[in-house]
């Protein structure tokens, strides 16, 4: 194992662009792809070789760089096996719980359906790096575009389940709107509100707010927060299952 590097800067709108260097190996991996022409200019800045691509899952925001990446580079694109054909160039192909040798790491594949039914996240262990595409943002979840609601609750399991110190990388830069929901159905949660003007300056200065703990986004995060007193009490749905709460705030969301 060692010491991964980072790279995280603005693509699109509000698209993150990710690039993960290993400086023993010299291998470079940009997660997804929102910008070829970006990702292209910020490797170069680097003087980082791409070798890599992982996909999170194949909406038009997250792969249309990966045929000209490849092309420029000769990179090898690696994404889930049940969603390779929407993946474009796709190489390799992984499942749940597959590990793919990274160097000296090892990055391990999540299967999270829900925003579509082929979305997966990317953990390296050693590090405690997560990258969730658009599963999981701060304070906030992706939009259920394919999958139900039970199986984005399921997916949320699986991130729960990671150490608290994992440092989540997500696919866009959505946390002040999401913070600002998350007040309405939690106001009284002073982690929130803590977070929520921590957001604010972030913000205000320009800069990213991730990545984050997730024992911060257990604090403060709703979608991850269903056994929430005041948010069961703020919805109306005292002694409700977990599940059936988190329905209810994502669907809350969705008109919000």
């Amino acid at each position: 194992m060692c010491e991964l590097l980072v790279h995280q800067f603005r693509c699109r709108s509000d698209n993150f662009g990710l690039l993960l260097y290993d400086p023993r190996s010299k291998l470079c991996a940009s997660i997804d792809t929102p910008d070829g022409d970006t990702i292209w200019r910020e490797l170069g800045a680097k003087g980082w070789q791409l070798t890599h691509i992982f996909n999170t899952h194949h909406h038009y925001d997250h792969v249309p760089g990966n045929e000209m990446l490849k092309e420029h580079s000769g990179c090898t694109i690696i994404g889930a096996k049940n969603d390779a054909k929407r993946i474009p160039g796709i190489d390799e192909l992984m499942e749940d719980g597959d590990k793919y040798d990274f160097g000296a790491n090892k990055i391990s594949m999540l299967e999270t359906p829900g925003h579509t039914l082929g979305s997966v996240c990317y953990f390296i262990e050693p590090e405690k790096i997560l990258f969730t595409g658009d599963t999981l943002f701060s304070m906030g979840c992706g939009r259920l575009f394919e999958g139900s609601a039970e199986l984005m609750w399921q997916s949320m399991q699986k991130i729960l389940a990671l150490p608290d110190d994992t440092q989540i990388y997500c696919g866009h830069e959505y946390t002040l709107s999401n913070a600002e929901f998350a007040l309405e159905v939690e106001p009284d949660n002073l982690a929130l509100q803590q977070r929520t003007n921590e957001v604010r300056t972030l913000r205000h200065a320009h800069k990213a707010t991730l990545p984050v703990s997730l024992a911060t986004e257990k604090a403060t995060n709703p979608f991850l927060r269903s056994d929430s007193v005041e948010i069961k009490k703020k919805l109306g749905l005292q002694g409700h299952p977990a599940l059936e709460v988190f329905t209810a705030i994502r669907s809350l969301k969705d008109n919000f």
